[in-house]
């Protein structure tokens, strides 16, 4: 099994004969009308179907295993889904689902009430002739698609083909739609904070299945505690404490005493001696001072994608831009910091801009 999108990837263009391409939408065409403006780009080499997935969703990706099961129905379409708790199944796309045969029988895009806890995780594959019935759902909204001068389709505003409405909910109420249940970890990205808990994510399943690339704790290196990452070139002091949930970047360089946990640490950064880290993320080529303090809270809610509340900043990862310094003896408390920026002074719950 290949374990994250990564490998993927990698599989798709290095060991398939296989090149990638960026298809840029002029005007907004909606999530369906895309993949319909672009499909003689998409057919080209005849494939016999088409992975859509959503770029602000972390999970295992089981594109293999989804494979396997969409050859096993008749169906046109299989949704990657999985369970989620009941408060907050309401935000994502619902689908009510046969048991013993996985045929949705019910979609529904963030419902108003409860209708299930079985939602859509935004990874599709779709049979080629998927474009077929996004033609008909085309045709049934007559006057939304013109013509120009050149012969090819113009979508209007305000009348996009939505991938969830237009398309997947008629797919269900044709027996046409079957979603696939994954045993793994799925997570939305929906702000940059995001980025710390799914980080976790991939490094537990890193330390269940490959954790020799994982650091372990030896004689005259670092503590780890939990899953950690570090990359080869960077440096981190025997006296320091690490994790869990860590990864650090290339040519990063950590003092001594220094404490890191639930917290990516990018490229080129400088942590001082006796530094603490927690709940954060701290950009490219950034210092941190001696007895620094840089700290924020993970967020409670998986979906939530709220940075202010009632005008002030609410509780959440704190994230150091691009080359900014913390001068020594400073804490840093749930805060979002700009790049280029030097603070001298402690603060917290702000926005420093």
């Amino acid at each position: 099994m290949l374990t994250s999108l990564h490998e993927w990837f990698f599989f798709i263009l290095v060991v398939l004969p296989s090149s990638s391409s960026y298809l840029r939408e002029y005007q907004s065409l909606g999530t369906a009308g895309g993949l319909y403006h672009f499909r003689d780009e998409i057919l080209r080499g005849n494939p016999e179907q088409v992975f859509v997935l959503h770029a602000d969703v972390a999970c295992t990706f089981p594109l293999i295993e989804m494979k396997k099961f969409h050859e096993g129905h008749r169906g046109l379409c299989t949704i990657l889904g999985t369970k989620v708790p009941r408060e907050s199944a309401n935000n994502f796309g619902c689908l009510v689902a046969k048991p013993d045969t996985s045929e949705v029988l019910h979609y529904v895009e963030k419902p108003e009430s409860f209708i299930s806890n079985l939602i859509s995780c935004g990874v599709y594959l779709f049979d080629c002739a998927i474009f077929d019935e996004i033609r008909k759902s085309l045709e049934s909204k007559k006057g939304n698609v013109e013509t120009d001068i050149y012969g090819g389709e113009v979508f209007q505003d305000g009348n996009k083909l939505r991938l969830e409405q237009d398309l997947l909910r008629p797919l269900a109420q044709s027996r046409k739609l079957f979603v696939y249940e994954t045993e793994g970890f799925w997570r939305q990205i929906k702000t940059a904070g995001s980025a710390v808990p799914v980080n976790g994510l991939y490094l537990e399943q890193l330390f269940r299945t490959q954790p020799e690339k994982l650091a372990k704790n030896t004689p005259g290196g670092p503590e780890i505690v939990g899953a950690v990452y570090i990359h080869p070139t960077a440096q981190v002091d025997a006296k320091a404490k690490l994790g869990p949930n860590v990864s650090i970047g290339p040519n990063v360089f950590v003092g001594k005493g220094a404490r890191i946990r639930d917290s990516i640490i990018l490229d080129n950064v400088d942590i001082k001696q006796n530094a603490c880290i927690l709940h954060a993320i701290i950009g490219w080529n950034s210092k941190v001072g001696c007895w620094s303090r840089v700290e924020g809270t993970l967020p409670a809610a998986h979906h939530s994608t709220a940075v202010t509340k009632s005008g002030l900043k609410i509780q959440s990862v704190t994230i150091l831009g691009k080359e900014v310094s913390v001068k020594d003896e400073t804490i840093i408390r749930n805060c979002i910091v700009l790049p280029h920026k030097e603070l001298k002074q402690s603060c917290e719950n702000e926005i420093v801009m």
